[in-house]
């Protein structure tokens, strides 16, 4: 009886969410990504574990600090482009109701699908197991991130942890480099993916990324013998924890526009730049070739792939070429200034809404030094636009070069009405300032 309400519960919650997408295409385009979502958890609560039902093929979740819009990006991309039916949350909303809502636009009355890659919110990881039994987790890293919603990196490890507990037949991907998430596949079937030699064709680039402390479980300071950026890399203790053999072990060379992988005898070309975006694309590969894709299917799908907006994404801005890069964490950060071309026209978005986080102390941790041979002006905007332009200011970047304007839209038009001939402009947003440039843009 109770199984039969919730049926009904579902089937009316899903009419209903139809409702409300046919409404936001007419009255707000970019918006609604969670709204249906918070409806149909209001009207059914099992609604995720009945719509899950509906997928037939593999389920995959993916967390971490960073990357995991990318990851799932990627991952879903390559599914799709060989033929596979797939839900995927790709509005980037990680919490419940951006599932329910992914889930909600995409299934009918009749119909399956051949698998979901859905991207979890590391705090909310552990509520949706409680939903949907997914068959791989991949977890792409852990750094400090929004610390007055997490808290330290043992806490967000824990909820983790707690939530892998739940799924006793959990098949675990996790990348061998990240010492903490390493730690995640100590006591049950897991995939280890993680880069052997990483090559820089532009010698001068290396990361300042701050470093995470992290201990062994012995209490003893872990040991490296290369480190990649933050505290990945390959690390061992003298207890004799060490990282990990990967099963997917790959080289990277880094260019200033692209990357060359290379698995086994593979070679992947990848359009995106950055060693973190590199580890995302490993991931995906990692997992699209457990699923049996070929390798040239995948470089044919990398090939097609768009980014997420604001994921090293290209696009125009009043006519003009543009890069748009998110930035949310002192290693994300600092990683993304390390690839920021100097000579163009820069503009920082910082907000300190919910989604963002109400701490910006991350500022003054991440490297912003970066930027002291900016060949132009740098606009600062968003909620917090005096707090990042004072941190400019002590990063070593002449006053005279800091425009402070905090609306952000008035920040869009005043770098296309200053900009000078064959110039370029880049991006950088904390999250819901991302959010607003998708409005303006």
């Amino acid at each position: 009886m109770r199984d039969c309400l919730n049926k009904i519960r579902f089937y009316i919650a899903l009419l209903i969410a139809k409702l409300l997408f046919a409404a936001f295409k007419i009255l707000n385009p970019q918006g609604g990504t969670s709204f249906a979502g918070l409806a149909v958890l209001k009207l059914c609560p099992d609604f995720l574990s009945i719509a899950s039902r509906y997928v037939k093929g593999t389920k995959t979740a993916i967390t971490g600090t960073n990357g995991k819009t990318t990851t799932a990006g990627i991952l879903s991309h390559i599914f799709e482009y060989t033929k596979r039916k797939i839900i995927h949350n790709d509005k980037g909303a990680n919490m419940l109701s951006g599932v329910a809502n992914a889930f909600a636009q995409e299934i009918g009355l009749t119909g399956s699908f051949d698998g979901c890659v859905i991207e979890s919110d590391e705090a909310y990881l552990t509520k949706l197991f409680d939903y949907i039994d997914f068959n791989y987790l991949i977890v792409t890293n852990l750094f400090r991130d929004q610390l007055d919603r997490y808290g330290e990196l043992d806490t967000t490890a824990l909820k983790i942890q707690n939530a892998i507990a739940k799924n006793g037949t959990l098949k675990l991907l996790l990348n061998a480099d990240d010492p903490i998430v390493a730690s995640f596949g100590s006591e049950r079937e897991t995939l280890y993916y993680g880069f052997e030699e990483v090559r820089y064709a532009n010698t001068g680039i290396r990361s300042n990324a701050p470093l995470e402390v992290f201990g062994c479980k012995c209490g003893k300071s872990l040991k490296y013998k290369d480190t990649f950026y933050a505290h990945q890399g390959h690390y061992y203790c003298d207890c004799g924890f060490e990282r990990p053999e990967c099963k997917y072990s790959a080289t990277i060379e880094i260019f200033d526009d692209y990357s060359e992988l290379k698995i086994d005898n593979s070679r992947y070309t990848l359009a995106s730049v950055g060693l973190y975006n590199a580890y995302n694309a490993l991931a995906a590969i990692a997992m699209a070739l457990e699923e049996g894709i070929s390798p040239k299917e995948i470089q044919q799908a990398l090939d097609t792939y768009e980014p997420v907006f604001g994921r090293y994404q290209k696009c125009k801005i009043k006519g003009y070429d543009a890069v748009i890069q998110l930035i949310k964490n002192p290693t994300g950060a600092s990683e993304v200034l390390k690839t920021v071309d100097l000579n163009s026209h820069i503009m920082i978005a910082i907000n300190d809404n919910y989604a963002d986080g109400r701490d910006v102390s991350w500022l003054w941790d991440s490297d912003f030094e970066q930027l002291q041979n900016v060949k132009e002006c740098i606009v600062v905007s968003g909620i917090r636009a005096l707090d990042m332009g004072l941190r400019l200011k002590y990063a070593g970047i002449n006053e005279d070069k800091i425009v402070i304007m905090e609306d952000i839209k008035d920040a869009v038009d005043y770098l296309a009405k200053n900009l000078k001939q064959n110039r370029k402009i880049t991006i950088l947003p904390s999250y819901t300032a991302l959010l607003e440039l998708m409005r303006i843009i």
